[in-house]
């Protein structure tokens, strides 16, 4: 079982962050208005964002410590991330950008393969493709895919169904809940929108203003 704890401060200009995490497998929900600090905790906790302080620790081993001068790159967190803009290469294939994830990891035994991942999130038919082809449910589950097959031990997802319109976030769901049954892949999920992880999340934190409260997910 994965687990994170982190303890996050920094000081920006119109925001002050001060958070507070401890958390397990399963889906957790970081929920609260535009502008809470939630996309910055993410950055922290994923090494692309290096705050006033930070104490970050995954399965008990530290990827950050003030005490001790460390600060573990990104590249090295074994955590997969998912913008919101989903950044994918416009000049690759959904195949090659897929490949792309991959190739960090060629080194590591285990985790899923392409063949499992396509499958699971169903990329068959778009695979010669370009993101500039695709729908935007279409681009954020290669952006998902892309992130699973870099072999994460944590998965974050910065607004996954955000700028998405109603009928695209009922196509993205299926998905994400197979995702959740079937891999069991610790998950951090950031959103505004109580109804997209209603049912889903096994831990809320609520984000206000830069600080942070956990409670038990609402039935």
């Amino acid at each position: 079982m994965t687990s994170l704890k982190a303890e996050i401060r920094h000081v920006f200009e119109r925001l002050t962050l001060d958070v507070r995490l401890d958390l397990n497998a399963g889906l957790t929900a970081l929920l609260g208005p535009s502008g809470a600090g939630k996309t910055s905790v993410l950055n922290v906790i994923a090494g692309l964002l290096r705050p006033d302080f930070a104490r970050v620790e995954i399965d008990g081993v530290a990827v950050a410590d003030p005490a001790r001068g460390l600060w573990v790159p990104p590249h090295e967190r074994r955590i997969g991330y998912v913008f919101q803009d989903s950044r994918l290469f416009t000049h690759l294939t959904v195949r090659q950008n897929l490949a792309f994830g991959r190739w960090f990891t060629a080194k590591r035994d285990g985790g899923i393969g392409m063949d499992e991942v396509v499958d699971l999130l169903g990329l068959r038919a778009l695979l010669h493709r370009h993101p500039g082809k695709l729908s935007g449910g279409e681009r954020r589950r290669v952006a998902l895919a892309r992130a699973l097959l870099s072999h994460p031990r944590l998965l974050l997802l910065d607004e996954p169904l955000g700028s998405l319109d109603v009928g695209r976030r009922q196509e993205i769901l299926p998905y994400l809940d197979r995702l959740i049954a079937e891999l069991r892949l610790p998950m951090i999920y950031v959103t505004h929108d109580w109804a997209e992880i209603h049912g889903r999340a096994q831990q809320v934190v609520h984000m206000d203003h830069g600080t942070s409260r956990s409670e038990p997910p609402r039935t």
